[in-house]
């Protein structure tokens, strides 16, 4: 019978595309990790995975499977969390910081929950798009997107950030719909005047990461703005998927070039390296891992 090691190894395998990716992650080895998805497969007689091209992806009937599953083994983890601290109360203030909109749509809730289960525990966010300085600024952790440089600064990863490129029904029919990233360097596009992929975008072509220069008439600093800016017809568009959600439900934008997704943005955590971790930034660290861990990004 199926243990929680293979249903979170299946989950590992989604998350990294590849099974030897998902080996690294999470210690197994190669062969553990193959003979855990055929086993899960067979048990449930459906298959989960598919192989594409360039990387593993879900059927429709593991994705919806994965997505009860994360939920699942995010309860189980905070089930044993409380465990090994119950009879603890910890107390104390938390300073974080984040980006602007990552931080008021996913973290302030995860940060609710969070006071929920530790009361004693005050919460303060420094939304930003600016990149905070810990020391600095007085943090106590700080979420980060992108790669990491090097520092003397501890991290851990949170998840993976899938990003998506995008336009609008309108901008489609005029320019019709791209079949190659190449075609966006002469539409035009929207751009974010913030980040590294300000007039260059990454784009995945046969598994390799390549960078596409764009331009348009239209600039912003501002993330959702620049979403908007895309719904309204002003240019094609490159963004985290959980940004549009909510437009791509509601028809306003499509999704084109889905094989050649950019590469997912990393999340982190981030903490100032010397001396010992309070108990109270641990235990947020621990739930932002939980929680991060159980977004479909």
């Amino acid at each position: 019978m199926t243990d929680l090691a293979d249903y979170a190894t299946f989950i590992a395998i989604l998350d990294a595309g590849s099974l030897t990716e998902a080996a690294r992650r999470t210690g197994r080895s190669l062969q553990a990790v193959s003979r855990a998805l055929a086993e899960l497969e067979a048990e449930l007689g459906a298959q989960l995975i598919q192989r594409t091209t360039r990387r593993l992806q879900a059927t429709p009937a593991g994705a919806a499977f994965a997505e009860r599953m994360r939920r699942v083994l995010a309860d189980i983890e905070a089930a044993r969390e409380s465990a090994r601290h119950d009879g603890e109360a910890p107390k104390g203030k938390l300073r974080v910081a984040a980006p602007a909109l990552l931080g008021a749509t996913w973290l302030t809730p995860m940060t609710a929950a969070f006071m929920q289960r530790w009361p004693q525990i005050e919460v303060e966010l420094a939304l930003s798009e600016r990149k905070a300085d810990l020391v600095a600024d007085q943090l106590d952790l700080a979420v980060r997107l992108g790669d990491l440089p090097d520092s003397t600064l501890r991290a851990r990863k949170l998840a993976d950030m899938r990003r998506v490129f995008f336009a609008s029904p309108a901008w489609l029919q005029q320019h019709g719909r791209p079949e190659h990233p190449q075609s966006l360097a002469a539409l035009p596009c929207v751009l974010r005047t913030t980040g590294a992929d300000r007039k260059q975008w990454p784009v995945n072509v046969d598994g390799e990461v390549r960078h596409i220069k764009v331009h348009g008439a239209f600039s912003v600093n501002d993330a959702s703005a620049a979403n908007e800016a895309v719904a309204n017809g002003l240019g094609a568009g490159m963004a985290p998927y959980w940004q549009i959600r909510r437009m791509l439900d509601e028809g306003r934008v499509e999704t084109i070039l889905r094989g050649f997704e950019p590469p997912p943005v990393p999340i982190h955590a981030v903490w100032p390296g010397a001396g010992a971790l309070p108990s109270r930034t641990r235990l947020f660290i621990d739930h932002l891992a939980i929680q991060f861990g159980a977004v479909h990004w």
